[in-house]
């Protein structure tokens, strides 16, 4: 335990994804021992983070205005939707520069232990751009976890009664690179299921 602010910094700072508590010091002291000027450039930053930015009001995905750049951008595909967990995920689809359609940004997963459920995600305003949109294919990219795979499953259930929708799944299988060998059981299912023809 430090005295005041520093533990004040560290604490901050554990509460950070994926930052444990020697990260967090580890971080913290970083921080102390750097120029003056880099901290303040980071204090202005986060400053304008919290001002500034601000999610879509038709995708959910982090933007500067009340539209992201992808729903402002009239050469999208407006029929397709793309949904996924949190907006990092679009940066992950946009890298391969396969997907040219629109993006649905839930917020999170469902997941019932820990009190999140569709009430807590951006689903009511799927269903709307859905209906009111003319949406003709919605491919759920979830992550290949329980969470992703329980939020695909109710999807499903609920896209399924739109007429006229194709609902696809994103595939799931062997990465480029990999070994079978080190691959795990259901991995390895998956892309056998999943096999296409050649």
């Amino acid at each position: 335990m430090y005295e005041g602010v520093v533990q004040d910094l560290i604490d901050e700072l554990g509460r950070l994804p994926g930052v444990g508590p020697k990260s967090a010091q580890r971080i913290a002291f970083h921080l102390l021992s750097s120029d003056p000027a880099d901290i303040t450039r980071l204090a202005e930053v986060l400053g304008k983070v919290a001002e500034g930015v601000q999610f879509c009001e038709t995708c959910g995905n982090v933007a500067e205005q009340e539209q992201c750049r992808i729903c402002r951008d009239e050469r999208r595909e407006p029929h397709v939707i793309c949904v996924v967990e949190e907006s990092k995920d679009v940066l992950a689809v946009e890298r391969t520069r396969e997907f040219k359609g629109r993006y649905h940004v839930l917020g999170g997963a469902l997941d019932p232990l820990s009190g999140v459920g569709p009430d807590q995600l951006r689903m009511r305003e799927l269903l709307a751009r859905i209906s009111s949109d003319e949406v003709t294919e919605v491919i759920i990219a979830t992550d290949p976890n329980t969470e992703g795979e329980a939020t695909a499953t109710y999807l499903v259930r609920v896209l399924r009664d739109f007429p006229g929708l194709t609902v696809t799944r994103l595939a799931s299988g062997l990465p480029m690179g990999g070994d079978l060998e080190f691959a795990d059981e259901l991995t390895l299912g998956r892309a056998l299921s999943g096999r296409r023809a050649l």
